[in-house]
Formats: structure tokens, C-alpha cells, sequence
């Protein structure tokens, strides 16, 4: 994760297929959002959570609505992962860690530095 100087936080990481069989990315990663939604498939529904500050960050979007993440999401290949990133607004410096969460998967803790 990374802090930019411009008040974003980037998230890069890796969705990987562990099976042996070739999957479909679901929609559901994108959110419930129409805005997000009729841009296409992303891992726009991401949130971060900070607990101790009480406050939920949302994946930025540009002027047009699109998500500030990776999109265009379909298949993965058994074994076979995609490189992916997702920008949020930063949470203030004294936060040392939020909770990410996408949906259909359990929520991660990330440390911040």
C-alpha cells in the first residue's frame, strides 16, 4: 500500500484463481452502485474500514463515474492470477491499519506506514 503525497491511498495487489479450474470474475466485486456498475466489471464494491476512526473509504471515481481500479475483469485461469490495484481516499497519517474488504471475500487487515 501506498500513501501518495495527494491524499490517496493505493492499494496493489493480486487476484488469484487457487483452483484447478478456470473461473469467471464476479459482478459482484463491482458493488450495487449504478454508477460504478455501468462502467463494467472492477473491483469497484472495495471499501477500507477504519475501526478506531469509525469511518468507511470508498474506491475514488473519475469525473465520469469509473472507479479508480483495475476493471475489465473476466476470467482467471486455474493457477493463474491478474495483477490488481484500487485507489481510496487516505485515511489520516495516525490510522496504522484498515480493513479491507471486497465483496464475496473475507476482510484482510492491512497495516499502514
Amino acid at each position: 500500500m501506498e500513501r501518495d503525497a495527494g491524499g490517496f491511498l493505493t492499494v496493489k495487489g493480486k487476484l488469484k484463481n487457487t483452483s484447478d479450474k478456470g473461473t469467471i470474475v464476479p459482478s459482484r466485486l463491482s458493488g450495487d452502485e449504478t454508477e460504478v456498475v455501468k462502467h463494467g466489471n472492477s473491483l469497484g464494491g472495495a471499501t477500507l474500514v477504519d475501526g478506531v476512526g469509525k469511518k468507511r473509504y470508498y474506491v475514488l471515481r473519475d469525473t465520469d463515474g469509473r472507479p479508480l481500479t483495475t476493471s475489465g475483469l473476466s476470467n482467471i485461469g486455474a493457477g493463474q492470477g491478474i495483477p490488481v490495484f484500487l485507489q481510496f481516499p487516505a485515511p489520516p497519517a495516525s490510522t496504522a491499519e484498515v480493513s479491507f474488504q471486497l465483496p464475496t471475500f473475507e476482510p484482510a487487515t492491512l497495516k499502514l506506514s
